[in-house]
């Protein structure tokens, strides 16, 4: 059964295993996997430094595209709305824009990201965000961490990945099976399946973002998620944040990355019922919370152990 369903705790709700989860994060043995939501916590309206929302992104590209439609659900269909602009112009005008929007110096990591990198030590953690706001962070921690990209704008190396050590200006580039687990175990390593902006690089940028980009990314999955990470991810649970089960797409990658033996956690407020059945068949606890209030309550034990 969901936690969000089941009573007790706070507010007629089971709340989070926070010393466990904690103990998990700072020992390298759970993974956070960061959706859309992770990069908004914290969001005020009308702060600069807030990215926008997959669906207020989607109708910027719409505007900037003439998308034909002034259906609200089409307009907010991020992957239709990105899928049209390609076709309307060209690949490279949507990687432009889409720099244009994340390569922003005004966007601040937030309270979810900071939390993270001070608790890092061998940390993986996975987003399928394009931002670099974790990078930031843990930049401002003073944490060394690898960054390894998905590269779906690089047909060159579509079967591996961009690897970025710490410090480099320029990634290596490997096969799927040129990747040591062990190495994974060893480091920081912030996993960006779904490609990334590159500040001053553009390069380097990288977007799952199109309808066929999802499908190719899905249809290449054995080597778009090399053997060495789908072995790190077999020993370890989830952490999900900001993540939602509404995408097809985003339904197939769990099922595909995630370790059914092992039991994960996702923090999501309001769960719809669709989501918490979906959540259950994948051996996941759902939390019914805020992630301002998880990542809130997550320092307070923090800082405690600090004291």
């Amino acid at each position: 059964m969901s936690a969000a369903a089941v009573p007790g705790g706070r507010g007629g709700k089971i709340e989070p295993p926070y010393p466990a989860i904690l103990d998990e994060l700072k020992g390298g043995r759970a993974v956070p996997f960061l959706g859309a939501g992770a990069s908004r916590v914290g969001f005020v309206e009308g702060d600069s430094g807030m990215l926008p929302s997959g669906a207020e992104l989607a109708g910027l590209l719409a505007d900037y595209a003439n998308f034909p439609s002034d259906d609200t659900s089409e307009r907010r269909d991020l992957s239709k709305v990105s899928s049209y602009l390609v076709d309307g112009t060209n690949r490279g005008a949507l990687r432009r824009k889409l720099h244009t929007v994340f390569d922003n110096r005004e966007m601040r990591p937030t309270p979810l990201h900071h939390f993270l990198a001070a608790v890092a030590n061998n940390l993986m953690v996975v987003t399928t965000n394009y931002d670099t706001l974790l990078e930031q962070a843990f930049t401002e921690a003073g944490k060394a961490y690898d960054v390894v990209v998905y590269p779906a704008d690089n047909p060159e190396i579509a079967n591996g990945v961009f690897w970025w050590e710490y410090g480099r200006d320029s990634p290596r580039k490997l096969k799927s099976n040129e990747i040591d687990t062990e190495e994974l175990a060893n480091k920081n390593v912030i996993y960006k399946m779904h490609g990334s902006v590159r500040h001053g690089a553009q390069q380097w940028d990288s977007f799952v973002i199109t309808e066929e980009d999802y499908i190719l990314f899905l249809s290449k999955m054995r080597n778009a998620v090399p053997p060495a990470f789908r072995a790190h991810f077999s020993e370890r649970a989830f952490l999900f944040l900001g993540y939602g089960l509404q995408d097809w797409n985003l339904r197939v990658l769990l099922k595909q990355v995630a370790n059914p033996e092992m039991t994960s956690w996702a923090i999501l407020h309001e769960p719809s019922p669709f989501e918490q059945v979906l959540w259950q068949r994948r051996k996941v606890d759902i939390f019914d919370m805020r992630l301002e209030d998880f990542v809130s309550a997550m320092e307070q034990r923090r800082a405690a152990l600090a004291t």
